[in-house]
Parts: C-alpha cells; sequence; structure tokens
C-alpha cells in the first residue's frame, strides 16, 4: 500500500514522546517477553540512528511525570507517524500509556541575522571599509557561520550528553503584553539580547528550539541537552530575568531525562 509522502520545504519533523508502564501489567510479563520487548526496541533504533534523521533516541524520565522518553526525528510526517506507532508496537497492549506528546517542526527564527545585518556590523562595530580586503574576508566568515547555524536549527544533530530535558512554551498575547502587538525591530532587538543569554551556556547546554504552532498546543517546544542539572537551572533562572521571558513568557511543563540505552533502560526501570 501507498502512502503520501509530507515533507518540509526545509527542515524536518519532530516528536517527543512521554508514556507509564503499567506496573501490574508489565509484572505479569515472563522474562522471555520483557527480553524480546527490548530486543525489538533496539532493533527500530539501529533502524533509525541517523545523525540527524531518521533517528530515535531513548531516555528514562527523572521526577516521576513519565517512565520512558523517547525523541523522534524525520522528514517525511508520515513516516514519523510509522516511528511512533512501530514504537509503541514494541511492547505487549497495555504495558504503556502515553503520558505526554508534542509535536513540532524544526525552523530558522524569524528574528535570525541577514546579509544586510552583517554588513552593517562590519562597518558600525568593526569599524571595516565596504569592499575592503578586511571587510570582504570578515563577511565570508559571518556567511560561513551563518550556514552552519541555519543547517543545525533545520537538520539538528544533537549531542549525545548525559540529560535532556523538554518543555513547551507560548509567547503571551494578553493585554500591554502582547508579544504579537510589538513590531519587528523590537522584536528582533529583544530576541537579540535573549540570544547573547543563552550563548553564555555554550559548551554546558547544547539547545534546540522547534516550532508547533497550529501543530500543538504551544508555539514551541524546547529541548535542552546538559551534562549536569544544574546547568539546566541555570539557563532557564537567567532567562527569567530577561525580557523576552520575564514580560513575554509563558512556559508548560518541565521533563528531565537520563540519556540510556534501550539495556540501560531495562536495567534503570528494572524491567
Amino acid at each position: 500500500m501507498s502512502f503520501p509522502v509530507i515533507k518540509l520545504d526545509r527542515g524536518i519533523h519532530v516528536m517527543h514522546l512521554f508514556y507509564r508502564i503499567d506496573r501490574v501489567r508489565w509484572s505479569q510479563l515472563s522474562a522471555e517477553k520483557s527480553t524480546d520487548t527490548r530486543t525489538r526496541l533496539e532493533a527500530l533504533c539501529a533502524a533509525n540512528s541517523a545523525a540527524s534523521h531518521p533517528r530515535l533516541t531513548t531516555f528514562a524520565n527523572v521526577g516521576g511525570k513519565a517512565d520512558l522518553v523517547f525523541m523522534l526525528f524525520a522528514a517525511d510526517l508520515v513516516q514519523l507517524g510509522r516511528m511512533h506507532r512501530d514504537l509503541e508496537n514494541c511492547f505487549p497492549p497495555g504495558t504503556i500509556e502515553k503520558v505526554y506528546s508534542f509535536l513540532s517542526v524544526t525552523e530558522l527564527p524569524d528574528y535570525v541575522s541577514t546579509d544586510e545585518d552583517h554588513q552593517q556590523m562590519l562597518a558600525r562595530t568593526e569599524k571595516l571599509e565596504p569592499g575592503s580586503e578586511a571587510f570582504t574576508k570578515r563577511l565570508a566568515e559571518l556567511r560561513a557561520k551563518q550556514a552552519e547555524y541555519e543547517q543545525y536549527r533545520l537538520y539538528p544533530e544533537l549531542p549525545d550528553w548525559e540529560l535532556m530535558a523538554f518543555y513547551p512554551m507560548n509567547k503571551r498575547r494578553a493585554g500591554a503584553d502582547n508579544w504579537y502587538s510589538l513590531d519587528f525591530a523590537t522584536r528582533k532587538k529583544l530576541m537579540g539580547g535573549h540570544a547573547r543569554v543563552g550563548r553564555k551556556f555554550t559548551g554546558r547546554i547544547s539547545q534546540l528550539i522547534t516550532g508547533s504552532t497550529g501543530i500543538d498546543d504551544w508555539e514551541w517546544g524546547v529541548t535542552l541537552m546538559a551534562h549536569q542539572a544544574d546547568a539546566l537551572k541555570e539557563i532557564v533562572y537567567e532567562m527569567r530575568f530577561d525580557e523576552v521571558s520575564a514580560r513575554y513568557g509563558e512556559f508548560g511543563p518541565f521533563y528531565v531525562n537520563l540519556r540510556l540505552t534501550p539495556a540501560q533502560l531495562w536495567d534503570h526501570l528494572r524491567l
């Protein structure tokens, strides 16, 4: 049977899935059935293990909001949906229950720096003469860096660090604090300051922001990869003082998760 191919003009589809294990049903499984489930999950992960996509990674939630957590990446929406169903089919019926899911897409921010921005910055801040050798060299460097940034935002290759945190968020649309009533220049300036806060955590946090307006219940999903929990706490805390968050941000539930292979999951969760 043929299925439609549903791809974006640029970027890929992303899904975060959170499940709770039904411990009563799981306790009724034989050791052989538990092992078979893990083997099927390992095979599915191996079949979707590209650096960017298709990719399926496994986590264990910390804090009790869920048990099993999965992050899926695929260029084709139909393929993403199939990965989701194949994932659930790895488990015996009734043994897991979905407690939260989030569907989004990778995208470039509205406020991404343009070539004109780069040229103005070189002339105004670095005092380089347009057309000079130094100006041309620095502009080429900025263009290469911009291309690398856009590639990451659209086709991310997230580092396989120990912790993954996820939360959804909106920009407020209430009274005097309506983000969407601000003009573009003001929004771009505010987001520039917001980004500078995030860059202070380079090496400690790897961040991916995916868009979900019109796709899920929130406007964006934020995925943070980290080595330590204090880095997660500090970046969110510092962002609270930035006007973009303090005045215009609304945040959903936070999930903190350990990056574990299926074999590690089985040991960690006593499956």
